[in-house]
């Protein structure tokens, strides 16, 4: 796929697209962006030296109808990463199931118990809607962090890296073709040695911004992080990790199982690719941040601006100031 092409299909990426609706959905409690968190990961709560970390996700419809098993073991998945990626430890979760039959409630709940179980965060409470004429799952959940040791994704700043972090060890889930699988077939204490990367990193100060690769995939990610720091960034595709045999078009749209976009002063950038290392992670710095506020790929041959932030947006709610 040609340089142009690949950039005007991340553009359409239903995963990017989805979310446009956040901005006219914020206005609605915080119209100028001064009181909250939105554009971040987790919302947060500081509490003096420890802060309280607190984020809510909704299963897409279609996942749930594909898999009822692992969708429940997505929500617990994807709210874990969502305290991680803000350099917090995550502690429980609550839920709001909605399900249509005892069949489709009880795969979903084997989803959640398993995963619960590879991660050790317990679901402690939540509400359910029996046998409505829809399956729908929202989960949210809380954790902490040291107020100093928080890692926000509106800090990317001109002259810093930018590396991905992504667990190669895995597969194509059966029932997801965008859904990179890394976590069902790991032993919990490996997992938990990925579990503890980021929280790791915050602590060490050795990241200056940072999200967990999500529906956007690592590009739509970035971009994401780009919007609200305003900023820009070149990536050079051939530095990418990806799994092998991949074609980069699946794998820049794809949800891995465990993956970071972060942004790092270049002097840091060894020791935060050794951290991931010895976790079982492949780690690589793919780019630089630029002053320009548009977010470029490159294969050395060519250059394409896939989002200019001057004039387009992905999350439709600009730069924040990070509090």
């Amino acid at each position: 796929m040609k340089l142009d092409e690949l950039a005007q299909s991340l553009r359409d990426f239903e995963g990017i697209t989805r979310k446009r609706s956040i901005g006219s959905l914020v206005k609605w409690f915080d119209e100028d962006l001064s009181t909250g968190n939105f554009g971040e990961d987790a919302a947060v709560i500081k509490r003096g030296d420890e802060s309280l970390l607190i984020a809510a996700d909704g299963i897409w419809s279609k996942l749930m109808d594909a898999d009822p098993e692992w969708a429940g073991y997505c929500a617990v998945l994807v709210n874990i990463h969502d305290i991680l990626a803000m350099g917090g430890t995550p502690l429980a979760m609550v839920d709001v199931f909605s399900a249509s039959s005892a069949e489709v409630c009880n795969r979903v709940l084997a989803g959640m118990s398993e995963a619960t179980k590879k991660f050790d965060v317990p679901v402690v409470g939540g509400h359910v809607h029996p046998d409505t004429t829809y399956n729908a799952l929202d989960v949210a959940i809380i954790g902490t962090a040291k107020t100093d040791s928080i890692i926000y994704s509106c800090k990317a700043q001109e002259g810093q890296d930018v590396l991905a972090a992504v667990d190669l060890d895995g597969r194509v889930h059966p029932s997801c073709s965008l859904c990179w699988d890394t976590t069902t077939m790991k032993h919990p204490e490996m997992l938990r040695r990925q579990l503890q990367t980021m929280p790791r990193l915050g602590q060490q100060h050795l990241v200056s911004a940072g999200k967990d690769i999500s529906n956007p995939g690592l590009l739509g990610t970035l971009g994401m992080l780009l919007e609200v720091s305003e900023a820009g960034a070149v990536v050079e595709l051939d530095r990418i990790p990806i799994p092998d045999g991949m074609d980069m078009h699946l794998w820049l749209r794809m949800y891995p199982g465990m993956g970071f976009v972060l942004t790092v002063q270049p002097q840091n950038v060894q020791e935060v690719v050794s951290i991931f290392e010895a976790a079982g992670m492949a780690a690589a710095k793919i780019g630089e941040i630029t002053g320009t506020r548009k977010l470029e790929i490159t294969n050395n041959s060519e250059k394409v601006v896939v989002w200019d932030f001057a004039q387009d947006t992905i999350m439709g709610i600009g730069a924040v100031a990070c509090r």
